[in-house]
């Protein structure tokens, strides 16, 4: 039974060109859903097959992910969503004759407003990192700065190189979801930034020559997610912010700002490259509110 799901991950890769933390996003919760029958389905002629799964097994296995397990609606649809594309690839294949998964109930999660900073914060936020003058220091300010301005994913980030940035024309060329590249814009502060990093401060963190990352660490590597939550963590303290900062946040602050500056939610769809529109959509709620505040202030009657 394990097979078909590793045959399953490779077409995900080669056919749908699906990122490492969406693949391992699938990986583990299959191999999840993998655990569960060998424990629950019956053997017939020394094994258990998929052709055994039906509705009322899929049923129970949701019923232990909400109750026993405790995960959220959120996760318990992403999991349901995983071992639905899986079992419309066994029927494609010819592995399984009915899809048991296309009358499962799935959750559905509450939308959760994305947290983002205040532009005093960010301004605040980006002001303390300036101030730190050691190689590091420079390259967490860049960092700041680049997320601000382009919303890109952590990610994206970590995985320019120096050949993505032009900062002549002032702008970062990077590869999103699904492989689809993008081009997003510096504005000058973001800019000087990244100059100022890569002239002097980078060429004290680089090993080797060789190396193409844009940010590396005190051994001249390329940085890593965890690395980058780590200077998110400690440039909050530094700017004297509670709120837990990462570099989602950052990209919520980015389009928030936008939307509320004006800017169409289309343009900021490109720039945030997101499939959908309607997954842009959810900062309109945000801007909703930023436009009722603005209205009661300046409204004679508020």
């Amino acid at each position: 039974m394990q097979e078909p799901i590793d045959t399953f991950l490779n077409h995900l890769v080669v056919e749908k060109g699906f990122s490492h933390n969406t693949l391992e996003a699938y990986r583990n919760d299959l191999y999840q859903f993998f655990d569960y029958t060998k424990k629950t389905l019956p053997f017939v002629n020394g094994r258990s097959t998929w052709k055994q799964v039906d509705l009322n097994h899929l049923t129970e296995y949701v019923f232990n992910l909400r109750g026993k397990n405790g995960y959220a609606d959120s996760t318990v649809a992403r999991k349901v969503a995983a071992i639905r594309s899986f079992f419309s690839f066994l029927v494609l294949e010819g592995l399984v004759e009915d899809d048991p998964s296309e009358s499962l109930s799935t959750p559905r999660p509450g939308r959760t407003l994305p947290k983002h900073l205040s532009q005093d914060e960010v301004a605040r936020l980006l002001e303390r990192a300036k101030e730190q003058r050691s190689p590091e220091g420079q390259r967490d300010w860049a960092i700041l700065e680049i997320l601000y301005a382009t919303g890109l994913r952590v990610t994206e980030l970590i995985s320019l190189n120096l050949d993505d940035v032009n900062t002549a024309e002032g702008y970062v060329r990077t590869l999103g979801k699904g492989g689809k590249e993008r081009m997003t814009y510096l504005h000058p502060e973001a800019t000087f930034a990244l100059k100022s990093y890569l002239k002097k401060s980078r060429t004290k963190l680089a090993k080797s020559k060789k190396e193409k990352a844009i940010f590396l660490n005190r051994r001249g590597e390329r940085l890593t997610r965890q690395w980058v939550w780590a200077i998110m963590k400690n440039s909050a303290k530094r700017a004297n912010i509670d709120q837990k900062i990462t570099p989602h946040v950052l990209r919520h602050s980015f389009a928030t700002h936008l939307l509320q500056g004006g800017a169409p939610l289309r343009y900021v769809q490109e720039l945030l490259g997101h499939a959908s529109i309607t997954t842009t959509q959810i900062y309109t709620h945000l801007t909703n509110d930023h436009l009722r505040e603005e209205y009661e202030k300046a409204h004679p009657r508020s």
